[in-house]
């Protein structure tokens, strides 16, 4: 199936198409069209899935067909657990927008920064990406409005749920108009989930895709055991002295994937890091150049990881371990794919090693670990 029979317009389609997005995935081939046509929506589907893009295009498209307001209260609410996630759908809705003949004004809005210039820049907001405890301090400092919201978005509602936002969800959903459209996504059918769906959403339409079992089979795992201080010199070591080519690196932080990468950098390894601090384009652009061979190594946070897909990639490396096994999974499946084998490197630090008994365990798969004491890695 194509994007253009979905319901989608000619500038949208040309926007999906600078893109390099060549077909919908299974969440965008029926969500969009479910979108269009007012339905609620309850998806359940992993990161990676394609499903921003599955709500925000149909999003624009609705937006396009209405006249331009200039004042401070938004038609589409999308709340979201973290500020890097709002960055990132942020992104995407200005990625997808950027070419449309009526221009559409949108803004993420997280705390940790000052608020005032979140304030003064929200006039004229028409889709509003938000966390929930700097959307309920800019509403009380009137510097938006919700009593006009035609569409709400609720993205990673587990996680929100899981972080402690129920409070302040609530006393968001309070201040909505009772005829809305609900989009509600989440990783996981918790009961929290079921019993805000029975709360939220009106006879949805729910797309659920089920995730593919990883093949491991033909991975070869490898995992060393390393003291903290020497883990960044023996990742050099192991890239230079393997001649390593084409290396997915994974961190679960934004702040080490960039330590981490400029570290590769002044060491004579050509490296970038990949996000959601990054712009759309920007991680757009990255990703390219290390598909392309252009790029030594990717260095990328957990929160981009499942977004991933390349074919017959040859190596990944945990620098940290990721928090689930399953997570364990999903990343060391970027390589060893289409019957190719792969390989997955693993560094483990003495307070890591409880927890990667774990993901053995879970996986069911004993990987060997090596001591790297004995390595010299005096120079790197």
């Amino acid at each position: 199936m194509a994007f253009s029979a979905l319901g989608l317009s000619a500038p949208l389609l040309k926007a999906i198409a600078a893109q390099s997005f060549t077909q919908p995935t299974p969440v965008q081939q029926q969500a969009i069209p479910a979108i269009l046509q007012g339905k609620d929506i309850l998806g359940l589907s992993k990161t990676g899935s394609g499903k921003t893009a599955g709500y925000v295009l149909p999003i624009l498209e609705l937006c396009q067909r209405r006249v331009e307001k200039k004042d401070r209260h938004a038609r589409i609410l999308i709340m979201v657990p973290t500020r890097e996630l709002a960055i990132q759908v942020n992104d995407v809705c200005k990625t997808f927008s950027a070419q449309l003949p009526n221009k559409i004004k949108t803004m993420a809005v997280y705390g940790g920064v000052s608020i005032n210039p979140q304030m003064m820049a929200l006039h004229g907001i028409e889709i509003l990406v938000a966390t929930p405890g700097r959307l309920l301090d800019l509403i009380d400092h009137k510097a938006v409005h919700l009593s006009q919201v035609e569409i709400l978005v609720l993205d990673e509602a587990d996680q929100m749920l899981n972080l402690g936002f129920q409070e302040e969800m609530e006393k968001v959903f309070q201040l909505l108009p009772a005829k809305r459209q609900n989009l509600l996504f989440s990783a996981t059918a918790s009961e929290d989930i079921k019993a805000m769906q029975r709360h939220l959403l009106h006879q949805p339409v729910t797309i659920e895709v089920e995730e593919q079992e990883q093949d491991i089979e033909l991975i070869q795992q490898l995992a060393y055991r390393v003291t903290a201080a020497r883990k960044g010199p023996l990742l050099r070591y192991l890239i230079k002295h393997e001649n390593m080519q084409q290396v997915l690196v994974f961190t679960s932080a934004v702040r080490t994937a960039d330590n981490l990468t400029g570290k590769l950098i002044k060491n004579g390894i050509q490296a970038a890091s990949l996000h959601g601090h990054l712009s759309q384009t920007g991680r757009l652009e990255t990703l390219q150049r290390f598909k392309a061979g252009k790029l030594r190594v990717l260095v990328a946070s957990d929160l981009a990881s499942r977004g991933i897909d390349i074919q017959q990639l040859p190596i990944v490396i945990n620098y940290e371990l990721p928090r689930s096994p399953k997570d364990y999974v999903h990343r060391i499946g970027r390589t060893g794919r289409a019957g190719a084998s792969g390989r997955a490197i693993t560094l483990v630090c003495p307070e890591d090693e409880h927890h990667f008994g774990i993901i053995q365990k879970k996986m069911g798969k004993k990987v060997e670990i090596l001591e790297s004491d004995d390595i010299n890695l005096q120079g790197f």
